[in-house]
């Protein structure tokens, strides 16, 4: 029941709800089972086994002060209109009951329904703020197609299976209760003989649900799979038919389809079990009752009669409902469960980017950026070792060498996607960790190799991030990136949607979008990852123009296979499996005829 505590922390907030549900659900309970009882002392009085009463009984909270006071109300009606008019009162007594009784049942599900949707809400929100600040390290690991069964799918079984049981976790246990007293009321003995048996069915009902969990809890891992498994062939469709590879494709597919289906199919029967058991297992219990029951009526020299024994049964008969119900709610919180650790898995997943609790404010960036002795590790795999590195403030370091090298990580490890291993980096001479994570990011801007683009207009793909942003500043920024003149010959102009991941732009219109809101950003330090690598000779020079633009008068790394784009920086870094090969200027390098020579001749300047 660990999966249900870690759902109740959410019910707090809507307290004042459950309480209001609870309440309705108490009221409604003792509507219904007063509506039962009302049919006792008439039972009794028409056949003849209790007396009828004149003086109002003494108000006590048992089944023979209901039966008393029923009998007083019901006398006056019997002696004057003789049996019709006591069905008659019973009748419209039992109406009113079940209407009240309904209407508060109603009042019940009203309640618990804000309850219900806030919690899964709640849920659905903690897991996505919990995707934003987990490291990228942590999505190096996982699948992509996984995390988002996870916040759809294993949020919706919570709310079917776990959401949908609180009605009856809130109800059926103030039903059983009430049952109870007036059961113990009515024949204590005979309540005692019900308690003996109904563990046994409640142990066996265990069994099967622990069994559910765990089939429950490969069917989310199966429905990752499927998912990540989607996600990759949209991704990669264009391959997929330039290689005709859609037979292989379709076969994987149904092959992991199929598994999901076996995983259901498996699920479906054990949970389908669970009605049809605690029936079987209700009636065999409700059997051995009338055996035992029947044999105390058969008995002379007792006083439990009939009428009260049949009383005893419609009282157990309505506490089986709700007993169904809790077996049925235990088996979909077992079936919950699995959802329930597969979220608490991302959310307690452990985020190494830690901020520090008295981390500074940082505004601005005043002289120089420092990589010490820094080296860094992914998991086993060592791909930097003991980099040293200053970039003084407004100079334009380039990064080189071949794929693999450490380039990326290099340039990651400045914005804190990761942490060095050893080593530290310092930006005016005070280590990045020691600053606001926030405060230190807004220093920098990144243009990647793949353009990361949403599905939205180009006026906010280019404000992203900015609070308030003016037309006017987005338009120069654009004008800067070279972007301008094919915006305004868009349908929309700037208020274009381009589509999921830019899919309406070509390369490089993307990357000088991506460029613009760079620009419009104006941070001091850019980091430029291969920008221009993925673009064709007309683009590139449009993008290599923009570009330019943007690292005028700023601090910039820039990670190039072309190295006829970094001709003119400043220092020029070689690295070779993650270590500092050779640094100079081009002219220098070139003359040391070594790796970096070696890397220009295999390219073509143009």
């Amino acid at each position: 029941m660990k999966s249900l505590v870690k759902i109740l922390k959410y019910i707090k907030p809507y307290q004042g709800y459950a309480i209001l549900s609870v309440s309705s659900n108490l009221i409604q309970v003792v509507l219904h089972l007063l509506s039962i009882l009302a049919f006792l002392p008439l039972l009794s009085l028409l056949f003849g086994d209790a007396e009828p009463v004149t003086v109002e009984p003494e108000f006590d909270l048992s089944s023979d002060y209901v039966e008393a006071f029923f009998n007083y109300k019901m006398t006056p009606y019997i002696e004057s209109s003789g049996q019709e008019g006591a069905l008659m009162f019973v009748c419209i007594v039992v109406s009113a009951l079940f209407f009240f009784k309904n209407l508060f049942r109603y009042f019940a599900k009203f309640f618990i329904a804000n309850i219900r949707s806030g919690v899964v809400r709640d849920i659905r929100r903690d897991v996505y703020d919990k995707i934003l600040v987990l490291p990228l390290a942590y999505y190096s690991e996982e699948k992509k197609g996984d995390i988002i069964s996870r916040i759809t799918g294993d949020v919706q079984e919570i709310e079917w299976s776990i959401m949908n049981s609180l009605e009856m976790l809130f109800r059926d246990p103030i039903s059983i209760i009430a049952s109870l007293v007036f059961m113990v009321g009515i024949n204590a003995e005979l309540t005692v003989f019900a308690f003996i048996l109904l563990p046994i069915s409640g142990f066996i009902i265990g069994r099967i649900g622990k069994s559910l969990k765990r089939t429950s809890s490969k069917l989310q891992v199966r429905m990752g799979e499927l998912l990540s498994n989607v996600e990759e062939t949209l991704t990669g469709l264009r391959i997929i038919k330039a290689f005709n590879a859609e037979g292989q494709a379709n076969e994987k597919f149904k092959g992991i389809n199929e598994i999901y289906r076996n995983t259901m199919l498996s699920m479906f029967r054990k949970r389908d079990l669970a009605s049809p058991m605690s029936e079987f297992l209700g009636a065999t219990v409700m059997m051995l009752l009338v055996w035992y029951g029947g044999n105390m009526v058969f008995d002379a020299s007792g006083d439990f009669t009939g009428p009260r024994f049949l009383a005893f049964i419609a009282m157990f008969f309505q506490l089986l409902t709700p007993a169904k119900s809790l077996s049925t709610a235990y088996y979909n919180i077992q079936k919950g469960a699995a959802s329930t650790e597969r979220i608490d898995a991302v959310l307690e997943a452990e985020n190494s980017i830690k901020e520090k609790a008295q981390a500074n404010p940082l505004v601005k960036f005043d002289s120089a950026i420092q990589f010490d002795h820094v080296s860094f590790a992914y998991g086993k795999t060592e791909v930097l070792k003991d980099i040293n590195i200053t970039i003084e403030k407004g100079k334009t370091i380039a990064l080189v060498g071949q794929s693999g090298g450490g380039k990326s990580t290099l340039a990651d490890l400045l914005p804190r996607f990761y942490d060095p291993k050893s080593g530290a980096i310092l930006l005016d001479g005070t280590p990045i960790t020691d600053y606001k994570i926030k405060d230190l990011r807004a220093l920098m801007g990144i243009v990647s190799q793949q353009s990361i683009l949403f599905n939205d207009s180009i006026f906010n793909n280019i404000a992203l991030g900015l609070e308030n942003p003016n037309m006017e500043a987005v338009i120069e920024a654009a004008k800067i990136a070279n972007a301008h003149e094919f915006i305004e010959k868009m349908p929309e102009g700037y208020h274009t949607n381009i589509g999921d991941g830019g899919g309406k732009l070509s390369g490089g219109q993307k990357q000088r979008i991506s460029i613009a809101r760079a620009v419009l950003k104006n941070p001091p330090i850019m980091i430029l990852d291969e920008a221009t690598s993925a673009l064709d000779t007309e683009s590139e020079k449009l993008v290599q123009d923009a570009l330019y633009k943007l690292m005028q008068n700023r601090t910039s790394i820039v990670i190039a296979h072309r190295l006829s784009t970094i001709q003119h920086a400043d220092e020029i870094i070689v690295l070779q499996d993650g270590e500092i090969a050779e640094r100079g200027t081009h002219d220098q390098l070139i003359a040391e005829n070594g790796v970096y020579k070696k890397l220009t001749d295999l390219q073509t300047f143009s």
